[in-house]
């Protein structure tokens, strides 16, 4: 009786940490040869599959980037976390101009369909404001909301 428990303690061990273990789990023979193609040289290549993608984490020239494909193949956009001396030169000038008063803790480039959108998470002692942009007219206001008071 007791190894059947501990048997079936071991094979639930096993499964669950076989489904956590680094992430690498198959993926199709056209989302691997689009990956090849779109991204050669990628290191440290981690794949995720979800029902209708599948997100591959990898390191790119020394940037770790996140791409998204649909079970077809085809690559839907790519994520990476950017420091603000990245952005386009008109958004960062905005940003200095017009949110001093709040410092960034979050920025994030996304990129499809040959169209960058940026995200910008700024915070200051009373408020989270995260902005969106497209890179040519400025921010447009995504959310923003009042921090709650701790007594």
């Amino acid at each position: 009786m007791k190894n059947k428990i501990l048997l079936g303690v071991f094979i639930f061990i096993t499964a669950i940490s076989s489904a956590f273990a680094n992430g690498n789990e198959e993926v199709s023979d056209k989302i691997l040869k689009s990956f090849q193609k779109d991204f050669a040289g990628a290191q440290h290549v981690q794949w995720v599959s979800a029902k209708d993608y599948v997100k591959v984490t990898f390191t790119l020239n020394e940037q770790v980037v996140y791409a998204y494909y649909s079970q077809e193949g085809q690559l839907l956009g790519v994520t990476r976390n950017i420091l603000s001396s990245q952005l386009p030169m008109n958004l960062l000038t905005d940003v200095k101009k017009n949110y001093s008063k709040y410092w960034i803790t979050d920025l994030f480039e996304i990129a499809n369909n040959n169209e960058n959108v940026y995200y910008l998470t700024l915070e200051n002692s009373d408020h989270k404001v995260i902005l969106k942009s497209n890179g040519n007219f400025g921010w447009d206001t995504f959310k923003k909301e009042k921090k709650q008071v701790d007594n």
